[in-house]
């Protein structure tokens, strides 16, 4: 049976040089799948607006929405390191909030760590969750929460100065007492002085191959989210294109009487039939 990994497991992959692999699940039978893959971590993460519910964005995402997936994530994948994801305004209103919100994550859906977007500006949470005795994942770079601030979904930190800003940021997120951090769509250049200048492991989503892992969209990795596809996105598969030949396919056999097939039905037990139309003629 597999063993669920520990911060202090994740933390010596960081410094043997082992990269930790992880996606996005939202579900039971996906988490399952991911956990027979052999997946470092698991991150419920807010993209289930666009990828589950059809949202523009991640900003209509609730807390009680993420809990419920975290549930059955952690059901599918019980011995995988699984993280979730603090949605739009469960932690940025003060410090009392974010913990508090924090806490439905561990107690509701049993999950080994949370996730939340920011830098500097965000350290005052950070550290109150992380005194309350909870694992805090900090996200820096493209923060799809703040996506308005930043003019929509573009990479982050290509210039000297932006750069500087981001690595200013990662240093604060690991002060304040986060255990790891992801950084998203940064050039790999930076991502790698993030990586080398702070303690903790630094994880990559678009921001290249030097970090100490990698994460993907498992919507994404399965060829499933069609809306658009983001310049570090690799399809590892097309399912998007396979189910909607599977469904085309049923939908014209049914409609040509062609399904279903005589074995594809039951049958009434032997001398039951001869009962049930005498019994109709009375």
């Amino acid at each position: 049976m597999k063993t669920k990994l520990t911060r202090f497991d994740l933390q010596s992959m960081k410094e043997s040089g082992k990269k930790a692999v992880w996606v996005t699940a939202y579900d039971y039978w996906t988490a399952q799948f991911a956990e027979k893959a052999g997946m470092d971590m698991i991150l419920v993460g807010d993209s289930l607006g666009m990828c589950i519910y059809g949202y523009e964005g991640t900003i209509p995402v609730t807390m009680d929405q993420c809990i419920y997936h975290s549930e059955a994530v952690r059901r599918g994948a019980p011995n995988t390191f699984v993280i979730g994801d603090m949605p739009f305004l469960s932690y940025q209103v003060n410090a009392d909030e974010a913990v508090r919100n924090a806490g439905r994550f561990f107690k509701e859906a049993r999950v080994d760590a949370i996730k939340l977007e920011g830098g500097q500006r965000v350290c005052a949470q950070i550290r109150a969750i992380s005194d309350g005795g909870m694992l805090v994942m900090g996200h820096i770079g493209l923060t799809p929460q703040s996506s308005g601030q930043l003019g929509g979904f573009k990479a982050q930190g290509r210039t000297a100065e932006a750069a500087i800003d981001l690595i200013e940021d990662a240093k604060a997120v690991e002060k304040a007492g986060a255990f790891s951090l992801l950084v998203e769509a940064v050039p790999q250049e930076v991502c790698k002085i993030i990586r080398d200048v702070l303690t903790i492991p630094v994880y990559s989503i678009g921001a290249g191959a030097d970090a100490d892992g990698q994460l993907m969209i498992v919507s994404d990795i399965l060829g499933i989210f069609q809306a658009f596809t983001a310049k570090f996105v690799k399809r590892y598969a097309n399912l998007g294109e396979e189910t909607l030949k599977a469904l085309e396919t049923y939908a014209e056999e049914v409609r040509a009487g062609r399904f279903p097939e005589p074995k594809h039905t039951y049958g009434m037990l032997e001398g039951e039939h001869a009962k049930l139309m005498a019994a109709l003629k009375k």
